[in-house]
């Protein structure tokens, strides 16, 4: 049987907030640590039946990437509900809320310049 390994490193500052995000994984392509400025893991709690969920970014991350990170792990949600369950309806419900956001976050921006 394969296995796949993901690791997380997570340096902290003195407030306990992420300074940096270093990650690797056995399956990626390329070699070696690299960085991000945001995480978001979601794990099924089988005992109890919910979701257990750890979301860490660094102060650089500015607030456009954090939405468009939000609304790319939307869009990536969709396509896993009709891929695991074939659920067209919610695949398609949230798509289009990605829709809406994306427009939200362009009209946003459109303000701010």
């Amino acid at each position: 049987m394969k296995k796949s390994e993901i690791k997380f490193q997570v340096e902290l500052d003195t407030n306990n907030l992420p300074k940096a995000i270093l990650w690797d994984a056995s399956d990626k392509e390329a070699e070696g640590i690299e960085s991000t400025k945001s995480i978001s893991l979601n794990v099924w709690d089988n005992l109890n039946h919910s979701t257990l969920r750890i979301d860490l970014w660094t102060e650089d991350m500015s607030v456009v990437e954090m939405k468009r990170f939000y609304i790319d792990i939307l869009g990536g949600m969709a396509q896993t509900i009709l891929n695991s369950t074939g659920d067209e309806y919610m695949s398609e419900e949230m798509k289009e809320l990605c829709d809406r956001l994306v427009k939200h976050v362009n009209e946003e921006n459109r303000k701010n310049s």
